[in-house]
């Protein structure tokens, strides 16, 4: 149970400092933290948490992490379906807080999109369904490079967290106008069931997307970089 748990409270920690930073603090009236802001947000939220609990369960926070490490043999098929809906979970419970912060604030009248992700119309800068999948497909199969090589036995020890949450804000200054950056389909399903509408009906993207690049990534890793 301390390995779900972990995973549970890493993801709430992702999507509430990833989302909420999105949420409350992008565009503040005058002064707000920007794409900028909410892209280091987000890595923060995976470093500071792949240190507070990665010993105890890998941390992963993301089911196409999950799935990603299990295809490059570093994760067991037994494990899957209880870290996935450790994730959600975690997810969703960060959401439901986030929607009872904004809710409270005397002016409310809408969540309106929530930081959920889409294309079309619902992607910040008006991609496409393809432009859309292409580039979370490629973004999540990095970011499990990133983290396969950064954990791999002959990387330099205890600099994981570091490269990881890097490498997450580097995906977000990429994709936020395209997509508002997923490559996590527990951080998109969390969001959508919030938003609603058309985010839900598209969320099918921020699943299959990522979850292709991240099995893609494993067994590029297995093949070519995991033994000398």
């Amino acid at each position: 149970m301390k390995k779900y748990l972990a995973e549970l409270f890493g993801t709430f920690w992702l999507v509430f400092g990833g989302c909420g930073s999105a949420i409350f603090a992008a565009a503040f009236p005058d002064l707000g933290i920007g794409f900028m802001g909410v892209a280091l947000a987000f890595g923060l939220a995976v470093l500071t948490m792949a240190y507070a609990v990665g010993h105890i369960s890998g941390g992963h926070f993301n089911p196409a992490v999950s799935l990603g490490l299990w295809a490059g043999g570093k994760f067991s098929t037994k494990e899957i379906i209880p870290y996935i809906i450790s994730q959600l979970v975690g997810a969703i419970l960060a959401a439901s807080a986030l929607y009872i912060i904004v809710s409270g604030k005397a002016s409310f009248e809408t969540i309106g999109g929530f930081a959920a992700n889409g294309y079309g119309e619902l992607s910040p800068g008006g991609y496409s369904l393809s432009s859309a999948f292409i580039a979370e497909f490629l973004l999540t199969m990095f970011f499990l490079l990133i983290i396969l090589g950064s954990t791999n036995e002959r990387a330099p020890k205890g600099f994981a967290p570091i490269a990881i949450g890097l490498g997450l804000t580097l995906i977000h200054l990429i994709s936020i106008p395209i997509t508002n950056t997923s490559v996590n389909p527990a951080r998109s399903m969390s969001q959508a069931l919030f938003a609603g509408g058309e985010y839900l009906t598209q969320s099918w993207l921020f699943w299959v997307a990522p979850i292709a690049g991240a099995v893609v990534a494993g067994f590029i890793h297995k093949a070519l970089f995991d033994k000398e």
